[in-house]
């Protein structure tokens, strides 16, 4: 119950009493915060002097500010993702310096919700922070993830960090995030089973991995590996479920969606084969000013350090970039053309229901549609998957143009049974006009964020949750 309804129950005489203790709690959650905040910096201070070289490359991170607006670079993926929050910001990441902030700030976390209402999920926090383990730890991870995302953020003290990979206070990796213990366990390779190689893998397995939130456990955080990690075996764990993200307002298709899978393509990649891993393209061992080797946590793009890294295995540069140039150039022309197919299915599908189509009718358009949205999403989703494993990217693709355009030739049979001559398609020339097809208020949405940020979060959360802005 909110102070005002309670105002409303004790009439004015009760006024002052109330208002006390509204103050008094907002005192006791900045006296928390405070006493958290104190706890991290001496955290801080003990890691940074036992492990100091490693410390200052992790706050390198800070120095990888670039990103793109991937909206504005594809505005086709507006409409495949209408209905959801991705259609509304949708940035490439920078260093892990800025995650806590810029889930802060982005359009799709929102703000608050109205009184009564449930908000978006604390799950959004989960790789993030290691406050969230803590969180969960605290309150249970259903606890945590049926809290509202804003409601956390004054708890959020700490950005991606030590104890994100490692045993507080040691060099020996950890796996703290349930959700991953829980995925592992499915496939039968639990952490303390793994091989060196493959540990190191997994810490960043953990969160660069492909999840969704499961309605019916409050949003928790699951990963769905019930068949298998492959695009097909988790497509079939969906469709046994029969969930969806979000019904698509356009087509009625049910949606599904994936989030950067790039440790699953990682697994079924040559890369994996050769016991290449993560960690030693893109945290390599360097050499501090004594001489001494130490892993860098400066997590960064592998070409960054093709001598002491990619020359083991590929002995010229030159070569190695033109092949990775080959492979992104396929890949992004077939995503285009997939882009492309997609958004006239869902715009003719929705030609098909406005003409009186039935679902028996439409029943194989609209499946073929999610599964070639699907596939689409599997492969674009995952960052750098032109390097880790374009032979799967190239099957994705492909397999996602068959479905897409088997979807059109089904819709085109039921447009000619309505007698639809004619389909009217969105301009996706630029992202102002795929918002604006979709409806989509962005001044609106940008100003209502705006205002949060500087009421709440400016005033009540920590430091970190401002870093770059």
């Amino acid at each position: 119950m909110t102070v005002n309804n309670l105002i409303k129950i004790a009439g004015p005489i009760s006024l002052a009493m109330l208002m006390s203790v509204a103050s008094a709690q907002a005192a006791d959650n900045a006296n928390a915060q405070t006493v958290a905040a104190k706890e991290q910096q001496q955290r801080d201070q003990s890691l940074r002097a036992k492990f100091p070289v490693q410390y200052q490359s992790w706050q390198e991170t800070s120095e990888q500010t670039e990103r793109e607006d991937m909206l504005a670079s594809y505005p086709a993926a507006i409409i495949l993702w209408a209905g959801s929050s991705f259609a509304k910001e949708y940035n490439s990441p920078r260093g892990h310096h800025f995650a806590v902030a810029d889930v802060t700030h982005t359009l799709r976390t929102g703000v608050p919700p109205a009184a009564g209402d449930k908000g978006l999920s604390a799950s959004c926090w989960t790789c993030k922070t290691p406050d969230a383990p803590r969180l969960m730890n605290e309150l249970g991870v259903e606890g945590f993830s049926a809290k509202n995302f804003t409601d956390v953020g004054v708890e959020v003290n700490s950005v991606v960090y030590c104890t994100d990979c490692h045993v507080d206070g040691k060099a020996e990796l950890a796996l703290p995030r349930p959700h991953a213990q829980d995925a592992m366990a499915k496939v039968h390779l639990p952490f303390d089973k793994q091989d060196a190689n493959m540990q190191g893998a997994q810490v960043c397995g953990q969160c660069h991995v492909t999840y969704y939130f499961q309605p019916e456990r409050s949003d928790k955080v699951n990963i769905p590996w019930i068949f298998g990690n492959n695009v097909d075996d988790i497509e079939k764990y969906y469709d046994t479920r029969r969930f969806y993200e979000w019904i698509h307002p356009i087509s009625k298709t049910p949606i599904l969606k994936a989030r950067h899978p790039e440790f699953e393509h990682w697994m079924r990649s040559e890369h994996a084969e050769a016991g290449v891993t993560c960690i030693t393209c893109h945290m390599p061992e360097e050499t501090d000013k004594q001489g001494n080797t130490f892993t860098s946590h400066k997590v960064s793009k592998a070409l960054d350090h093709f001598d002491s890294v990619c020359q083991n295995c590929h002995k010229s540069e030159k070569t190695i970039i033109k092949s990775l140039e080959n492979s992104k150039a396929k890949i992004n022309a077939k995503a285009r053309e997939v882009e492309e197919l997609l958004v006239k299915a869902h715009y003719e599908a929705a030609a098909a229901w406005e003409a009186g189509a039935t679902w028996p009718l439409m029943n194989d358009a609209i499946m073929a549609i999610r599964h070639s949205q699907w596939r689409w999403d599997f492969a674009m989703a995952s960052h750098g998957l032109y390097a880790h494993n374009p032979k799967e990217g190239n099957a994705l693709l492909d397999m996602s143009i068959r479905q897409v355009k088997y979807a059109r030739e089904s819709l085109a049979e039921i447009l000619k049974m309505f007698a639809v001559t004619k389909v009217e398609y969105p301009d996706i020339s630029s992202k102002e006009s795929a918002q604006a097809a979709v409806g989509i208020k962005l001044d609106k949405l940008t100003e209502q964020k705006q205002q949060f940020i500087k009421q709440e979060v400016d005033k009540n959360w920590s430091e970190v949750t401002r870093y770059g802005y």
